[in-house]
Order: C-alpha cells, then sequence, then structure tokens
C-alpha cells in the first residue's frame, strides 16, 4: 500500500464510504488466512441500479482520498455499473447491482474466507 496507509483503517473508510449512500448488504472477506489470495481482504456490497453502483464507487473513492489520501491502483466495470471493482492492492471492493452479484456469488468461491456481514442501517 501506498504511504503506510494501514488496512483497517482503509477498511473503515471503505465501509464508511459505502454506508455514505445507502449501500446494502455488506460483507467483508478475510483472505489472510488463504494460500495465494489476491488481497487480505474482499469488501462486497450491492446497490439498486447502476446509478447506486457507482455513487457508491464515487463515495468510497472520494471518502478514501479525503480520509487517507489514497486512490484505487485500478477500477473496472464503472462504464457498465453492474458489477465495478476497486483495487486498492490489499482490499478489493467488489459493487453489485444485486441480481448481478446473486449470479456471480463471488463469496461461494472463496468459503474458507471468515466472512463478517455488517447490517444494513436503514
Amino acid at each position: 500500500m501506498t504511504k503506510n496507509i494501514s488496512t483497517d483503517d482503509l477498511l473503515t473508510s471503505i465501509i464508511k464510504g459505502i454506508e455514505d449512500v445507502k449501500g446494502l448488504d455488506i460483507d467483508i472477506l478475510d483472505l489472510r488466512g488463504i494460500d495465494n489470495s489476491v488481497c487480505d481482504y474482499f469488501v462486497i456490497c450491492n446497490g439498486n441500479s447502476n446509478t447506486q453502483v457507482n455513487a457508491i464507487v464515487g463515495s468510497v473513492q472520494k471518502g478514501v482520498s479525503k480520509e487517507l489520501k489514497d486512490k484505487p491502483w485500478h477500477i473496472e466495470g464503472a462504464d457498465v455499473g453492474e458489477w465495478v471493482l476497486m483495487d486498492y492492492v490489499s482490499i478489493v471492493v467488489h459493487v453489485f447491482q444485486k441480481h448481478i452479484r446473486e449470479y456471480y456469488n463471488i463469496e461461494s468461491l472463496w468459503g474458507d474466507a471468515k466472512i463478517t456481514s455488517i447490517a444494513n442501517k436503514f
């Protein structure tokens, strides 16, 4: 990670960004104990439309940039807004529309991960 930002601080900032625009069904998958995992954590959430998916992505980017002066290494899928992947190196954020999330069910692909679900606040 750049600038020695702690993974915990980054995780907190990402979750706040999702919640600020009412992102739903937030799951944190802890991948640290899994051999050959691509990062430490996946954060997975969903929105109700491509507009909300893109609002979540924008909120996460803005919050992390403002609070931690960091930005994603790479973003994919923002042009369509069905499944946007934000790569912060140690944390990869997946923002889905609900039906796309259900179809791919990526949580099931990481069955050994410890999953923490965050209750919707509204």
